[in-house]
């Protein structure tokens, strides 16, 4: 093979990497989003349901105990897997700036198409950093559903305490948790990429 077809072979395949890597980005959204959507639609039935018992005392308080530790369990599973859908859109991000930066090699035209200002993160610096990595950090879609599992926590040892101030104190506890552990890994996945 010479090297013009070997440069056009290697074109197609590049060109097909890129759509393999954009569709599996397209999908850890729509995970993240069914995943994310499964756990409110759970919370919101219990939270449904525990107002229909809200008239009988010896029915609710079981009914919170064994309910509302089922949700945070959800709740802590999907958080978990929101965090990793997130590191998995960025490995494929990586992968499509890898592409881009070949494009550019392709001639003066490309190389203008597919500068690296008219890419996306990694290429420039998302929107979301702006205001700092911490900003950025609670942003996120796992951070949004670890805080209302956080709540949720709080409100059952609230619940079983009779203590609002135990109930907030475990909101915030696991809510620190959760951020120290979605910055753990991030910056492990950073440190395994290179990024």
């Amino acid at each position: 093979m010479d090297e013009t077809a070997q440069r056009a072979a290697l074109l197609s395949a590049m060109t097909t990497e890129h759509f393999v890597l954009q569709t599996a980005n397209g999908s850890t959204y729509a995970e993240a989003s069914a995943r994310s959507m499964l756990y409110v639609t759970a919370l919101s039935s219990a939270l449904i349901a525990m107002g229909f018992l809200a008239g009988s005392a010896e029915a609710f308080m079981p009914f919170a105990a064994t309910v509302l530790p089922a949700v945070f369990l959800l709740g802590l599973f999907t958080v978990v897997r929101l965090v990793e859908t997130a590191l998995e859109s960025m490995l494929y991000m990586n992968g499509i700036a890898r592409i881009r930066a070949y494009y550019r090699t392709l001639g003066a035209e490309a190389a203008r198409q597919f500068a690296p200002e008219f890419g996306r993160w990694p290429e420039i610096e998302p929107p979301a950093l702006r205001l700092g990595r911490t900003f950025a950090f609670f942003g996120t879609t796992a951070s949004m559903i670890a805080v209302i599992n956080n709540v949720v926590a709080g409100a059952s040892i609230a619940l079983l305490t009779r203590s609002i101030a135990a109930g907030i104190a475990v909101a915030l506890v696991l809510t620190v948790l959760f951020y120290v552990y979605q910055s753990w890994r991030f910056r492990d996945f950073e440190a395994r990429s290179g990024g």
